[in-house]
Order: structure tokens, then C-alpha cells, then sequence
């Protein structure tokens, strides 16, 4: 398997060349982490076997959330979270698309155009939950920020994985979508959504100060489609939710100054490769980072972190027991002895290395500002 880290050791000195004028400190701080990730640069910890008491220091993985070598347990820990608020209900995946016109600006200003994407499709959804006659409330919803295709390409959108019931605070009265898996999974038009999200984000823009487009559709694209529980949905979200845009499998050659990786067709499901040069590809990636302090994955509604006494309430009254996760992540491969085979226990953590000076890379000033 190809390390990303290999990737920038490789061509770190041609990226910057090509794209330091386009990076800021968040670009810089994720290049660094991602390099000495698990290797002899990085912290290490000690371990010892647990069967003839050999030890060794074992690199530390970075953590950054943008790596593809990290962050398995935390996306197993989000999907169990997500997992204990079901409801007894049909669940829906709805897609909001920021049109390919508006990516300049969300390149410009990422922080300002994601928050308002994230928002505006909630508040749409929240609209369309509370003037929906069988509804009539507020509805709960776990939104992602995707900012990826599959081809790595520049896309943002947001995931809402919503279930086809509402919350009405005055009245005190849970309501669900009856017959929604009669009529196919409706829930919503998706036109119409389309048409309240792109006005929702054209007042924000404008509230912001923000110049638009020059020209810009005039029908945006919401797509609504039934996901049953929710559970392959959540799994399809939480699986790159912590672990950057591409998984190291995927890397499948770099030689003679290209990289090229694999992804599946959306269209076809088929595996297709893309060949690209090695400056290109680390672009492709980091171009990804999200500024500092973005939260990518949110909970609204009664579908809220602090909103834990009343799910636990609904699952009483309504006698609904969740369904136990399945443990789609594999487990952390545990450290096996090279003398006898045992299982290796961590004894001590963070022992700086001698070789942490190496990979240090230096922020521009003006990436700072």
C-alpha cells in the first residue's frame, strides 16, 4: 500500500512550487501532520509483549482529521451515537448542491459559504417539516459537509439523513409521515426544496456582504431519496467523516512524477483510475482541508446532542428499542510481538523523537493573516 505520507515526501517541493499562493495555514498544518504520520519523525509510544516482555517504540499517527491513516475509532464512536437517537420512522437522505458557479466564491470565503450551506438546508427541510400537514413540527436531522467527488474534484454539498417525523412543542404531539413508503418514499418535492434552498443561500450571501456570480442557474438541484432506518446511510456518511478524501488503498501507482488512484463510478459502479502528476494530487487533496474549528458533522432538531432526555423519552412512550450498531469499521489491529507473536501492550505515550525536527514545515506569513 502506498502512504499518503510517501506521496508528500515525494512531491512536497513541486506542490509548493505550484500551489503555495493557494494554501493557507490550515493547508500547511495538515501537509505537516499528514507527512510524519506513523513514521520515525513522529512521537512515539512504548510497548511491551504481554508473553517474554520484549519492548519497542512504536510511531504515534498524527490524529488529524483530514488523514486517511487516523481517526477509525472516532467515526465508529459518531456512527454508535448517531445509531442510539433512531426513531421509529422512515428515513430520508436528502442532498443540497452549492451550483459549480458559487465555488470560486466558496474557495474565496470557505468558512462563510459552508456554515450558510449547512444552514440554509436545515432551515429549508425545518420550513418544509412545519408547513407539511402531516407533520406539523420541527424536525430532527444529522447533516455532513461533503466538499468531495469521488474523482477528489472541488464539490461542496451537504448529506441530511432525516427521518419522516416532527416534534410539536406546543401541542405537546410526535407526528411520522403516514403512508410515505406507499407513495415510494415521498417526503418532500424535491423542486420545491430546490427552489427555497437556492433563495435561502442567495439572501445569505448577499446579508454577507458577498458579491454573486455573474450568472448563476436559475434551478438549483435538491435530490430526496428513502433510506429505510438510516443505518446504511449514516454508515455511507461516517465512513470518511474523520479520515480525509481518500483511503490509502486507493493510492494504486506513484511513478516517474504522476500518482494515480482509483474510485468508483457513481453511474456505472464501476472502478475507474485517474492518473494525475504528483503536485496535482496533493492539491486534489488538501484542497479539501476545511478552515480551523469547522465542525463538518451537526445535529439539529430533536435530533440535537442536547436533546439526549427526550429521545430517551420518545423511545419510552413509544416502546422503540434502537437497533444494536453493527460494527462496520474493522478493529483496530492490535501489535503482535516479532519475537513470539504476542499481543503488545502500550506502556508509555508521547516520547518525542529524535528525528521530529525533520519534517517541520515553514508557514508564509501571509498564509497566517
Amino acid at each position: 500500500m502506498i502512504r499518503l505520507a510517501y506521496v508528500i515526501e515525494t512531491f512536497e517541493a513541486q506542490f509548493l512550487a505550484h500551489y503555495r499562493d493557494r494554501l493557507t495555514s490550515e493547508h500547511y498544518r495538515a501537509l505537516a501532520a499528514m507527512k510524519q504520520c506513523r513514521t520515525q519523525a513522529s512521537p512515539m509510544m512504548q510497548v511491551k509483549c504481554t508473553g517474554c516482555e520484549h519492548q519497542k517504540l512504536v510511531p504515534h499517527s498524527c490524529g488529524h482529521r483530514h488523514c486517511p491513516h487516523c481517526q477509525h475509532h472516532e467515526s465508529q464512536q459518531w456512527l454508535e451515537r448517531q445509531m442510539k437517537k433512531q426513531v421509529p420512522a422512515e428515513y430520508f437522505l436528502l442532498t443540497f448542491t452549492l451550483p459549480a458557479e458559487f465555488r470560486a466564491l466558496a474557495h474565496a470565503y470557505p468558512k462563510r459559504l459552508y456554515e450558510l450551506l449547512m444552514r440554509c438546508s436545515w432551515e429549508t427541510v425545518r420550513t418544509f417539516s412545519q408547513n407539511d400537514r402531516q407533520l406539523r413540527g420541527t424536525p430532527g436531522a444529522i447533516a455532513v459537509l461533503h466538499t468531495n467527488t469521488r474523482r477528489l474534484d472541488y464539490h461542496p454539498h451537504v448529506h441530511l439523513v432525516m427521518p419522516a417525523a416532527a416534534l410539536d412543542g406546543k401541542q405537546k404531539r410526535w407526528r411520522t409521515k403516514r403512508g410515505a413508503k406507499a407513495k415510494g418514499g415521498y417526503l418532500f418535492n424535491q423542486t420545491a426544496l430546490a427552489k427555497v434552498f437556492r433563495a435561502k443561500i442567495l439572501a445569505g450571501i448577499a446579508a454577507a456582504g458577498l458579491a454573486l456570480p455573474a450568472h448563476y442557474p436559475s434551478q438549483w438541484v435538491v435530490d430526496c431519496k428513502s433510506v429505510g432506518s438510516g443505518e446504511k446511510a449514516l454508515v455511507y456518511l461516517g465512513r470518511y467523516l474523520y479520515r480525509g478524501v481518500i483511503a490509502e488503498k486507493d493510492i494504486v501507482a506513484c511513478n516517474d512524477g504522476q500518482v494515480s488512484f482509483r474510485y468508483r463510478n457513481s453511474k456505472t459502479a464501476k472502478m475507474e483510475r485517474r492518473t494525475v502528476s504528483g503536485a496535482h494530487f496533493l492539491w486534489l487533496v488538501l484542497q479539501h482541508v476545511l478552515p480551523k474549528g469547522f465542525r463538518r458533522a451537526r445535529n439539529f432538531g430533536f435530533l440535537h446532542p442536547n436533546c439526549k432526555r427526550l429521545i430517551a423519552l420518545l423511545h419510552l412512550l413509544l416502546k422503540f428499542v434502537p437497533a444494536q450498531t453493527v460494527l462496520w469499521f474493522k478493529k483496530r489491529a492490535p501489535i503482535l510481538c516479532t519475537c513470539c507473536g504476542a499481543v503488545m501492550v502500550i506502556v508509555k505515550t508521547r516520547i518525542r523523537s529524535v528525528f521530529s525536527g525533520a519534517v517541520s514545515i515553514p508557514i508564509p506569513t501571509e498564509a497566517m493573516q
